[in-house]
């Protein structure tokens, strides 16, 4: 008979199929095929146990075993699940939910930027106690350089992307521009610290911080970022920066991003082009 369990304060649920769902982690977490001894483990399971989940899990194609080296690893129908899932995800609604707790956490105003061919848009704007010199609009674009937005997408994005935009907003003096090896620091910089900063460079008095956000794919999602009076940050802030990266990461997760080093990250960054320094 299939146990059941009631914890003081949670609905009642199906305790084989949380056990289950271990072993299903643990096969996810492996990132290949395992041995049954590296499911156990992983699963902190004894063997015989693991085993015989691994047999129902097989069974609806939850999980699969090789037949000659009788490894096993995620089946068909996870991989449907996982599939579908992300198809259902939306990034930006995703995001939205934990940038309205950090504003809360933290009182300042939030914003969510998506990549355009005109540059980075924002595509939500939540103001925070904290009184600004401006708000920005929602669908306003911002300067690739000027902006902590801009530069995470120039720092996370190959130069294909990112090189025509850049060039456009140079080339209409929208966004400052520098030298090649200056713009390689700065952007190196950001991917170094896992976030971005800009002191008094849209308006003075406002300064911004700004961390990318990566899907399942590895790759770069949208940008979430705070906006911060400039005296707050003039000594820098590493809790604010901190808090920043910490929401990133828990939207990035929540898009099934399989973490730094799991796929290939940006090509070398783009330099000034000639129509940049026009």
């Amino acid at each position: 008979m299939t146990s059941e369990r009631v914890d003081e304060g949670q609905q009642q649920g199906i305790q084989s199929i949380e056990v289950g769902a271990r072993v299903l982690r643990a096969l996810e977490t492996g990132r290949g095929p395992l041995a049954l001894s590296e499911v156990a483990r992983r699963s902190d399971m004894h063997p015989a146990k693991v085993h015989r989940y691994l047999v129902s899990l097989v069974r609806v194609g939850l999980a699969s075993q090789d037949g000659s080296s009788g490894r096993y690893d995620l089946g068909p129908a996870a991989r449907r699940l996982g599939v579908e899932a992300l198809r259902r995800t939306d990034a930006e609604s995703v995001a939205a939910a934990h940038v309205s707790r950090l504003r809360d956490e933290t009182g300042h105003t939030v914003d969510i930027a998506v990549w355009s061919d005109a540059g980075p848009v924002i595509v939500r704007w939540d103001s925070g106690a904290h009184a600004l010199p401006m708000t920005v609009r929602v669908g306003s674009v911002l300067p690739l350089l000027d902006s902590a937005l801009g530069q995470v997408f120039l720092a996370n994005l190959p130069d294909v992307v990112t090189a025509r935009a850049l060039a456009g907003q140079q080339a209409r003096h929208e966004t400052r521009v520098l030298e090649p090896a200056a713009q390689a620091a700065l952007l190196e910089a950001v991917r170094r610290d896992g976030h971005a900063s800009a002191l008094n460079n849209m308006i003075y008095g406002m300064s911004a911080l700004a961390a990318p956000v990566f899907g399942a794919d590895g790759q770069l999602a949208l940008v979430i970022g705070l906006a911060v009076p400039a005296w707050m940050l003039e000594g820098g802030s590493p809790e604010l920066a901190g808090a920043l990266r910490t929401a990133a990461a828990a939207v990035s997760a929540e898009l099934g991003y399989p973490g730094p080093g799991q796929a290939a990250g940006p090509t070398e960054n783009p330099t000034v082009t000639d129509a940049g320094r026009s």
